[in-house]
């Protein structure tokens, strides 16, 4: 799949239409900066916007991938299978947004309890001193894991997590 291919072919089918990256943007409800991304080849529209430029456009969401014109159509059954695929992702980024939430959350409170505890200078008394270490280490914690979700390294880390496992299971071979 050729990035720059699509988006080449991308910017055609809007020249074709006679729309400003501006007025897609709004149609697709997206930002003018990630049409113009798509465009330049620089990223891919997720699932879901990719069906619905092909419906936009007029094309199939197969032609947008190969970057050209074809002839021949998609039929219904291969249609349903993309916008399952596609439900599925946005299924998966919500999980993820609420998990993310839930971890903000959790990290907020943990940094209010700390507040409280250092503005009543209780900070070095037992208990509070424990609680204040205890808390102020979760907190860290879950700030760095929400950074690295939020960062996408997570998924980076376990993909290559599973490359070396699968490394290992067949002796080093690749």
């Amino acid at each position: 799949m050729d990035q720059q291919k699509i988006g080449l072919f991308l910017k055609e089918l809007r020249s074709e239409k006679s729309v400003t990256q501006a007025e897609l943007a709004e149609v697709m409800g997206v930002s003018n900066r990630s049409v113009s991304r798509w465009e330049n080849g620089t990223t891919m529209p997720d699932f879901d916007l990719l069906i619905e430029l092909a419906k936009y456009y007029q094309v199939e969401v197969g032609e947008i991938l190969d970057g050209e014109r074809k002839t021949g159509s998609m039929d219904n059954e291969t249609e349903e299978l993309m916008l399952k695929i596609a439900d599925y992702g946005n299924v998966e980024r919500n999980f993820f947004s609420k998990r993310m939430c839930a971890m903000f959350l959790v990290a907020i409170i943990g940094m209010v309890i700390l507040g409280v505890i250092e503005i009543a200078g209780l900070e070095r008394t037992q208990p509070y001193a424990t609680i204040v270490s205890t808390t102020a280490g979760f907190v860290t914690g879950t700030l760095l894991t929400g950074l690295l979700y939020a960062s996408r390294y997570i998924v980076k880390l376990k993909a290559a997590r599973m490359r070396l496992a699968k490394q290992l299971k067949h002796g080093g071979r690749h």
